[in-house]
């Protein structure tokens, strides 16, 4: 397990929590490591309709966690971490705690709590899957302690169905299941938008990735890889992207439709950072520029400091 520390930015999309990340991070003599906590930024290609960081940007100070596999592979939260774990001497060897940013909250909560390791049963998993489908939760909960009853009773959220069917799957292969460690969250700095500005840097971002050529990198994407990852292909911007080289919708829709996705994706962030982590938000105001919130990040990370990375 690594003794690296480092400092959180997180936040919904287009909240502005790159920008801030970027100036902060050339603020350090020499410049901090910025490390991606976003699970579309990972593929290569990908690089208008994720907002990724120009190439510029990325070479002007050490960037991690951007362009880790072809958009026609699977991608693991586990392969992710691996990724950051084999990235972490480098990371350690910028000789200062790498700023933390994005919007994926499982990516953070990986980096903050560590992530059971133990390897998945396919069969089991979709035998639990099934069960909760086809009977309810009551069913899967009764299955569950069936096959262990003293492990069982270890649940910490036996109501919460994710952590249910990883349960079921690990007692039915005859593991245990992962002790908890009791410790508190890290506080972790975030940006917070009125919802109606969010919604309007939304539509505007939408609008800008189809100018800046989203369904020209989508045709190039589709020629270079012949058949794309279930995620890639219908990641946000993407799917309506295709949709236009396939004559199904004209552009003005596929921004519109763009737009609504990622207004229901930002809606979901909020509610698993608000139930997920610790998040001191920062509240963005019509005067916040880059260099003001970048202030007021830092007066997060002074007072509450990095937090430890479980890698």
């Amino acid at each position: 397990m690594s003794a690296l520390a480092a400092h959180f930015l997180v936040g919904p999309t287009a909240s502005g929590k790159s920008a801030v990340a970027q100036y902060l991070a050339l603020l350090g003599r020499p410049p901090r490591p910025v490390l991606s906590a976003d699970s579309m930024t990972i593929y290569r290609g990908m690089d208008v309709g994720t907002a990724k960081p120009d190439a510029a940007d990325r070479a002007a100070v050490p960037s991690f966690g951007f362009d880790l596999v072809d958009p026609d592979r699977p991608f693991s939260v586990g392969d992710w971490l691996a990724a950051i774990r084999a990235a972490a001497p480098a990371i350690a060897a910028c000789g200062a705690p790498p700023i933390v940013v994005g919007g994926t909250g499982l990516y953070v909560k990986c980096l903050t709590e560590g992530l059971d390791g133990t390897p998945a049963d396919p069969d089991r998993r979709a035998a639990a899957e099934a069960l909760l489908q086809a009977e309810g939760l009551a069913a899967l909960q009764a299955a569950t302690q069936a096959l262990n009853p003293a492990e069982y009773a270890k649940l910490r959220d036996p109501e919460n169905p994710r952590r249910l069917v990883r349960a079921y799957e690990l007692l039915a292969s005859g593991q245990p299941l992962p002790v908890a460690e009791e410790r508190p969250r890290p506080k972790v700095a975030g940006l917070l938008l009125p919802p109606e500005e969010l919604r309007a840097r939304i539509a505007r971002r939408a609008r800008r990735m189809f100018a800046y050529g989203l369904v020209e990198e989508v045709r190039a994407l589709r020629a270079k890889y012949p058949e794309l990852s279930d995620t890639a292909r219908h990641a946000i911007g993407y799917e309506e992207a295709g949709q236009v080289l396939d004559g199904k919708i004209a552009e003005e829709e596929a921004i519109h439709l763009g737009a609504v996705r990622t207004g229901q994706y930002a809606k979901r962030q909020m509610t698993w950072f608000r139930h997920q982590a610790d998040v001191v938000w920062i509240e963005v105001g019509p005067r916040d520029g880059v260099e003001r919130l970048a202030g007021k990040v830092q007066a997060v990370w002074r007072t509450h400091g990095p937090a430890a990375l479980r890698i």
